[in-house]
């Protein structure tokens, strides 16, 4: 059977940052969670991958982002691992996939990577083994009442039980949210547009 992924990251970030277009100096997007789910052709779950990342220029969260994502910073001091790590299982997880994203999320999986191998480190597996897709001009064609929302607020804009046990602004919840979104849309007929894959039912 045909899989494909969803994945949802949540990146350093403060009060502004959003809105600034993290401009302001020293604000990186550096990853801290990844999640990412593996869905059936009938956007059943698979497979899980999650992983808290250690930032390296910010490795102290700030209060807004701990308040926003629920991510407490001893949490993320037991459980995180470098960057590196973190990237090179989220794209082995990813290879051979369609990639969807909710918003330009594999931008900031390249900006990562690309720090990481500045600072030497070595990222296993690549790009080239995945395609990556942001859905959202394809969720707002269909649902525009979603414009206005995150990935893990979908489920509420269109009236669907909550997916998962959490809470939005945690990657692997967004992820769930995401994929309940996508399976609302492909029972009402629409079509994912995954190149060969055989489309949801």
């Amino acid at each position: 059977m045909s899989t494909f992924v969803v994945f949802d990251l949540e990146f350093t970030s403060w009060p502004g940052a959003l809105e600034g277009d993290w401009g302001a100096p020293g604000q990186l997007r550096e990853i801290v969670q990844i999640g990412a789910l593996r869905l059936r052709e009938d956007c059943s779950v698979a497979e899980e991958y999650e992983a808290l990342v250690h930032p390296v220029v910010n490795p102290r969260l700030s209060a807004f982002f701990t308040e926003l994502t629920g991510i407490e910073q001893e949490r993320l001091d037991r459980e995180g691992v470098p960057a590196a790590e973190a990237l090179g299982g989220f794209l082995g997880f990813c290879r051979g996939e369609s990639v969807l994203s909710y918003g330009n999320d594999m931008v900031v999986v390249g900006e990562n990577i690309g720090w990481a191998r500045a600072r030497g480190e070595e990222v296993k597996n690549g790009f080239l083994d995945a395609h990556f897709l942001d859905i959202r001009p394809w969720v707002h064609s269909l649902a525009p009442e979603t414009v206005t929302s995150n990935s893990g607020r979908l489920w509420q804009t269109l009236g669907l039980p909550q997916p998962a046990p959490g809470k939005e602004h945690s990657a692997l919840f967004d992820c769930h949210s995401l994929a309940a979104a996508i399976r609302h849309l492909c029972d009402r007929g629409a079509a994912l547009p995954l190149g060969g894959l055989s489309q949801p039912r």
